[in-house]
């Protein structure tokens, strides 16, 4: 019984591939395009033939293609990002079969995939305690609206175009105001020598007021 089960399949198996090499074989050519516009040609597609040992067979970067199959073969054409598309060779092709082939391209909605970087919600809470949160825009104005902070800026700023500019022509017309006048010394101005003794005696009594305050 089992020697007639290994003689019929190797029967059917003959008989299988009698009818596989009964078949002509074609020149089987063609170009891939975009079936929403004729003018886009689709490069790289794979052609599966899953009526010869899923023979597998590539287009060039112009979508063309030609490789040697059977007649009444089925092809799957397949690219990333198009739906797939199968068709038959037809019989009585006179050895060479010559056609477009049109894929569709496909859009895949995945599904969403959330991220969450805490290992337990232990963790998370911990974070979310010692969290900094941010000044909001009020605050962030506030901040820049300060008179410290103004100065601050306009201290370590340089000065632009306009500034230089506005300094040189004070300077010019200061000059051409005093160039026939005499420029007063400032040694012989009493006012000046009164308050420079005016502060010479006041940071005097402020040393004094320090040094006792130290006692």
């Amino acid at each position: 019984m089992k020697y007639l089960f290994g003689i019929l399949l190797l029967f059917i198996t003959a008989g299988a591939y009698a009818q596989q090499q009964e078949k002509p074989l074609v020149q089987f050519s063609g170009v891939v395009f975009n079936s929403d516009s004729v003018k886009v040609i689709v490069p790289y597609v794979t052609i599966t033939n899953s009526s010869y040992h899923n023979q597998v067979f590539v287009s060039d970067y112009r979508g063309y293609f030609s490789f040697v199959a059977h007649e009444q073969d089925t092809l799957l054409f397949t690219s990333i990002g198009y739906a797939p598309v199968k068709m038959v060779i037809p019989a009585n092709t006179n050895k060479s079969y010559t056609t477009r082939i049109g894929i569709k391209p496909q859009i895949i909605n995945l599904p969403t995939f959330r991220v969450f970087p805490w290992a337990t919600t232990d963790e998370f809470r911990k974070d979310f305690l010692s969290m900094k949160l941010a000044d909001d825009d009020l605050e962030i104005a506030r901040k820049n609206l300060e008179r410290a902070t103004n100065r601050a800026t306009g201290n370590s700023l340089a000065r632009d175009g306009q500034e230089i500019q506005s300094y040189w022509a004070q300077n010019e017309n200061t000059t051409i105001m005093n160039q026939h006048s005499l420029t007063p010394n400032p040694l012989l101005n009493p006012f000046a020598w009164g308050s420079l003794i005016k502060e010479i005696s006041d940071g005097d009594k402020s040393r004094a007021a320090t040094s006792s305050s130290g006692n």
